[in-house]
């Protein structure tokens, strides 16, 4: 028996990019476990990624090209080969193509995070083609837009100094279910004196770990952090000398947050007056005894109306007490920024040749399936192509998605390791590689480390990785440029800008050999300022924002849907709903592992005992959820988990695996965030009731 150890990076949409050692026994993978060494992952994987040998050898594994026989949505397919699939694709896309390639769309998003498996290969064919361009926004772009004003840039906090923290604020995420190795360091920082706040709707898996939790309406992260700071400037818990130094717009943003009394903060979000000021004096008197405070935000707080302002807003504060000066102050939003990823190489944005295609975004898909050409929007859309996404899954206003896809005369590709709801609608489904089959180069965006993944084993069946795939749709296309025959090693070889100081010690060949390398980076990256913004100083007050349209000082937008925006739609629908993620599933990736679901057990709806009561709800019911936008059911948890007014629905299961053949993207809206063009999962009204028998 053949026995090795291969390295590997897990290339799901997780802060953590877990450095993976894969044992290979006579070619069949037998094993996945993190890589001790390595200093975020310290041998420790999450439930989903420890599972990888069960799913990459799952008996649904699709392994061969298929050709629908049946309805759309109904999953019936024959297997066809490689050759009838790429004929049959150039065929139909090729006179749209002659059209007009606009009417070629690319779905996409983070299957996997790899530059090389990602986007280099597909935006190589897309824009050769001059195909829509696709706005994928569907997770983080109001954020990192917001943030990107304040800060300059998606840089902050590295992990590894989070345990030296003595004031800890979890605004917005539950580490223990998507970023376990920040909760590990948290962890530590707990046991050697720190205090952890969770900021968050929901009682979360973290927030019950902490010492304190502070349960405000989705939504209204914003008008706390101005109640915050109106707290620190009256009782002057502020670090004057870095204010000076390396802040921009400080007496335009103690007018601003003048009017925002702890009254006033305490009645927008729904908690006391008491939480409002204690926060604001734990955060400030911490920094003022010259100790490290930090914030971890993460994105559910920004999938709201008002969501790109609320990260805006809360980036303001490490800079108001000088928090940046320690390697274990200041705030994480996303590290991803601080890599030079050579995305422009990669993907060859100048195969445009200066056309300007259309840009689709991926939240609005539902819609735009379903748009007659016009000129306002351009061509009708005649073909997509999906790849590393399941939108009928994770797209807002489901219904709309489905009814888009369900269009006979769209030709839909989809690149898939299962079938899945997407899948299903796919007039050529193709078989894909996972992770222990290809070559990949990874960033990552809760870490400093550039990552490489080797190929553990041969791919399954007839399975090819996805540059592969789009590698030879190009040639069956007519596409001969030398660009499409670099091998993925040799994209992988250009993944990150030797030209950057941060990685200048970048070599493929070394980092496949190592599994793991880190960037050049400072421990404190703004400890005397230097921020990558147009003033090189934290901006409270952002010219550039000023000049996107946008109020230029931190301010709070409310959601589109609630009492106090919108009281007609919340006399109908009382509820806010969110739905973050299910611990044992990521993003609708692991929801067909059964193993994993089996540990989910079935979709559910936390419910606060006040509204389960009021409506005649038992623990255990079925129930449903519903508004003007379509319904789902789910079995009722009768628990204060949920405050009062909100309910709570873990997700994203795929639809057919669901009892209803639903999940609670039936009820979210495809309506778009303040800015960063991104998605409103979180700003959503509905009602509950008993579901029929």
């Amino acid at each position: 028996m053949t026995k090795t150890i291969v390295r590997g990076a897990c290339p799901h949409d997780c802060p953590d990019t877990c450095a993976l050692l894969v044992t290979v026994e006579d070619g069949v993978a037998t094993e996945v476990k993190g890589d001790p060494d390595h200093p975020t992952t310290a041998g420790v994987l999450c439930t989903k990624v420890s599972r990888y040998v069960e799913r990459t050898y799952h008996p649904d594994r699709l392994l061969y090209p298929m050709r629908r026989v049946g309805k759309k949505g109904e999953g019936k397919f024959e297997r066809i080969t490689w050759e009838q699939a790429l004929d049959e694709i150039a065929h139909r896309l090729q006179p749209i193509a002659a059209r007009d390639p606009q009417a070629i769309l690319p779905y996409s998003y983070c299957g996997t995070m790899g530059l090389v498996q990602g986007e280099a290969m597909a935006m190589r064919f897309f824009n050769t083609l001059g195909a829509s361009l696709l706005d994928r926004t569907v997770c983080a772009n109001a954020g990192a837009t917001g943030y990107k004003y304040t800060i300059g840039g998606s840089i902050g906090t590295d992990t590894e100094q989070f345990q030296d923290a003595k004031l800890v604020l979890i605004w917005g995420g539950n580490p223990i279910a998507s970023n376990l190795h920040l909760w590990m360091r948290l962890q530590e920082a707990k046991r050697r004196g720190a205090k952890l706040i969770a900021i968050d709707p929901y009682r979360s898996l973290t927030a019950e770990k902490c010492h304190q939790h502070i349960a405000l309406m989705p939504g209204t992260d914003a008008a706390l952090a101005l109640g915050m700071m109106h707290v620190l400037v009256k009782e002057n818990l502020l670090d004057h000398d870095y204010i000076e130094k390396h802040t921009f717009g400080f007496a335009q943003l103690k007018d601003r947050v003048a009017d925002w009394t702890p009254e006033r903060t305490a009645a927008t979000c729904g908690i006391t007056v008491e939480e409002v000021v204690d926060l604001a004096r734990a955060y400030g008197r911490t920094a003022r005894a010259g100790e490290p405070v930090a914030i971890r935000m993460n994105y559910g707080l920004q999938r709201v109306h008002g969501g790109g302002m609320a990260v805006r807003t809360i980036a303001c504060l490490p800079a108001l007490v000088g928090a940046w000066r320690h390697a274990a102050g200041g705030v994480q939003l996303s590290t991803s920024g601080t890599f030079p990823a050579n995305k422009t190489v990669l993907q060859r944005p100048d195969l445009l040749r200066g056309k300007l295609p259309r840009t689709i975004n991926m939240n609005t898909i539902g819609a735009d399936l379903q748009r007659d050409a016009s000129p306002d929007f351009g061509p009708k859309i005649e073909a997509v192509i999906v790849y590393n996404s399941n939108p009928l899954a994770i797209a807002p206003d489901s219904a709309q998605v489905q009814r888009g896809f369900e269009r006979e005369d769209l030709f839909t590709v989809v690149l898939e390791h299962f079938q899945t709801d997407t899948a299903d609608y796919a007039d050529i489904l193709l078989p894909a590689t996972t992770q222990l089959e290809h070559v990949d180069a990874h960033l990552a965006y809760g870490h400093l480390y550039m990552m490489a993944n080797n190929a553990a084993i041969a791919p399954l069946g007839e399975s090819k990785p996805n540059t592969e795939i789009f590698r030879l749709i190009a040639k069956r296309m007519g596409m001969n440029d030398p660009i499409f025959d670099e091998t993925d090693d040799e994209l992988a070889a250009q993944a990150f800008d030797k030209k950057h100081e941060r990685a200048v010690h970048f070599d493929w060949s070394s980092l496949k050999r190592t599994g793991w390398q880190k960037l050049n980076m400072p421990v404190a990256p703004f400890a005397e300022g230097g921020f990558p913004t147009p003033s090189g100083k934290c901006e409270f007050y952002s010219a550039s924002m000023q000049a996107d349209g946008l109020d230029p000082l931190p301010t709070y937008i409310p959601n589109y849907e609630s009492v106090a925006s919108n009281p007609e739609l919340a006399e109908k629908y009382p509820l806010a709903m969110i739905s973050p993620p299910a611990r044992n599933f990521l993003n609708s990736t692991f929801v067909n592992v059964q193993s994993l679901r089996a540990t989910e057990g079935e979709p559910h709806l936390d419910i606060h005992p006040a509204d389960a009561a009021s409506r005649g709800i038992a623990d255990g019911e079925m129930v449903r959820i519903f508004n003007d936008r379509g319904a789902f059911v789910a079995r009722a948890r009768v628990t204060a988990k949920a405050r009062a007014g909100l309910v709570v629905g873990l997700s994203v299961w795929w639809k057919k695996l669901a009892s209803d053949g639903k999940n609670a993207n039936e009820v979210t809206s495809q309506r778009l965030t303040d800015m960063g063009r991104a998605p409103t999962f979180y700003d959503t009204l509905v009602q509950v009731e008993k579901a029929a028998p």
